[in-house]
């Protein structure tokens, strides 16, 4: 434990809904729930305005849609929020070169690392300046604890939320803590909470009365003795700035029981495809393949091959997969696959090159096996690319952004029976109208997401003069006073009628 609350937490607030409602303008202040839309999506992230109805992450959608009605249901945008996120743990480094990122949203930070004073003056400067380049910098805010430790500062965090700043100091740890749930302590779940519960152990402070032997012969060695040090105030962990992964891994639940085993060994070889180009993205490779296939009655299976070497190919991937699948009956129906990959290592070139000898030594290996059985040569097989569906219109999922060619960028409120529905707008635009198009519609267009904040060389031109200024009348004046009325500023199409109020319309 330090002297100084210079481990700090970061935790932006509702971060995924946050974001939307930042791209959104006609969101903002209204209820918004991020996740699975079908009939079995999870919520990922709901926005404060939701919480007030009972909504939170984890909980099923439909649940969601019971509790809160009229919420802004939308699909997620990772390659947004992950753009938003790189921005926010770029202005992290600028403070200290030990930060911890947990998730896109959340990081530890060590400060004395970075030169920050150990006093709590100094670490609250630095906290309060942090979370108003957030704020500027994307238009979101931030909650921020900070503490003499990891679990104290991540403690104080959850207490600033939303938008606020609460530092722990150095020796009120067990003041703070005592009355708290004993959830409330990193690696208490739902099961070890009931474990206790069932001893007579609700709080914090119970949990370091009843002592270590005691948590050890309810919980175990290991889990019994780190829980007690956590509980009288003892955590002594640093802030790794690398947190290696130890697998990528991508997974699908279908909004209805897949039944056709093409359709099965098809939706398998696209996660296969998809867990790859994590992999590559991330610059890794690795050695052991791993399906998971969940069938209609929530029974999952895990079954996995490890191979000769380190791979990146998409190739052996589906292929190890497909073979993994084989000894897996899905006839009754599965509602959830994935794939993985684990055993990462860098990739380098000699992995390639260890899987292709392996293969031609297979090869030559059957060959020889053929002409002495006096038959032809089987020619290998090659792998193929998954069978491609034909193409229809696109799917026009709720939140996802598009472009009309005449309208400019906007984003699909809902869609159905062969039309979509779509708001025209931008961050930085007040709430823009809704127009309904054909799904096929050739105008329209599937779009990349707008930045948050309006970039510095796309600002607004400047207004026109008043009124009253000596150009405003002159019919030769060049500013933009002298631009007929109608002209300008009322939304293109239908004159001003772009501009009425229909602009302020809730989804």
């Amino acid at each position: 434990m330090r002297g100084a609350p210079t481990i700090l937490h970061l935790d932006m607030d509702a971060f995924y809904a946050s974001v939307e409602q930042a791209s959104k303008p006609s969101l903002r202040g209204k209820p918004v729930v991020v996740g699975g839309l079908g009939p079995r999506g999870v919520v990922a992230t709901a926005s404060y305005e939701a919480r007030v109805f009972g909504v939170h992450s984890a909980m099923a959608t439909a649940q969601a849609r019971r509790l809160c009605p009229n919420a802004a249901y939308l699909t997620p945008r990772f390659a947004l929020y992950q753009r938003v996120s790189q921005v926010v743990m770029g202005l992290l480094g600028e403070l200290s070169p030990l930060v911890e990122p947990l998730s896109l949203d959340e990081a530890f930070v060590d400060l004395e690392a970075g030169g920050v004073p150990p006093t709590g003056a100094a670490a609250r400067a630095v906290a309060e300046r942090l979370r108003r380049d957030i704020e500027a910098a994307t238009g979101l805010t931030a909650s921020v604890g900070l503490a003499g430790s990891k679990m104290f500062a991540k403690i104080a965090s959850e207490e600033a939320k939303p938008d606020g700043l609460k530092i722990i100091e150095p020796g009120t740890e067990l003041e703070v803590l005592g009355p708290m749930s004993v959830r409330t302590i990193p690696g208490v779940g739902p099961a070890t909470a009931e474990t206790l519960r069932r001893a007579g152990i609700t709080t914090v402070a119970e949990t370091a009365e009843a002592g270590e032997d005691e948590l050890v012969r309810l919980l175990g060695k290991a889990h019994g003795a780190g829980l007690h040090a956590l509980a009288t105030g003892h955590d002594d962990r640093p802030v790794v700035a690398e947190r290696d992964a130890k697998s990528v891994s991508v997974e699908d639940t279908f909004a209805e029981d897949l039944t056709d085993r093409t359709r099965v060994q098809l939706e398998l070889a696209r996660l296969a495809d998809r867990c790859v180009t994590r992999l590559r993205g991330a610059g890794r490779s690795g050695r052991t393949v791993v399906i998971k296939v969940r069938r209609y009655d929530f029974s999952t299976l895990t079954r996995s091959e490890t191979l000769r070497g380190p791979t990146d190919d998409p190739a052996v991937v589906r292929e190890a997969a497909a073979r993994l699948l084989e000894g897996v009956d899905t006839t009754a129906g599965v509602r959830l696959l994935g794939v993985g990959v684990s055993g990462l290592a860098d990739y380098t070139q000699e992995d390639l090159f260890a899987q292709a000898a392996a293969g031609a030594a297979e090869a030559a290996a059957a060959a020889r096996a053929a002409e002495d059985a006096g038959a032809a040569p089987h020619e290998p097989e090659t792998s193929q690319e998954p069978q491609k569906a034909p193409e229809g219109p696109p799917r026009w999922l709720p939140g996802l952004d598009v472009r009309h060619d005449e309208h400019g960028p906007g984003w699909v409120q809902g869609s159905g029976v062969g039309r979509v529905t779509v708001r025209f707008e931008e961050p930085w635009s007040a709430p823009g109208r809704v127009r309904t198009f054909r799904v096929d519609d050739p105008a329209l267009h599937p779009a990349e997401p707008l930045p948050l904040i309006r970039p510095a060389d796309d600002q607004p031109p400047a207004p026109p003069a008043p009124s009253g200024s000596p150009d405003a009348g002159s019919p030769d004046a060049e500013s933009p006073a002298a631009v007929p009325s109608g002209a300008g500023g009322g939304g293109g199409v239908g004159g001003g009628g772009a501009g009425s109020g229909e602009g302020s319309s809730s989804p």
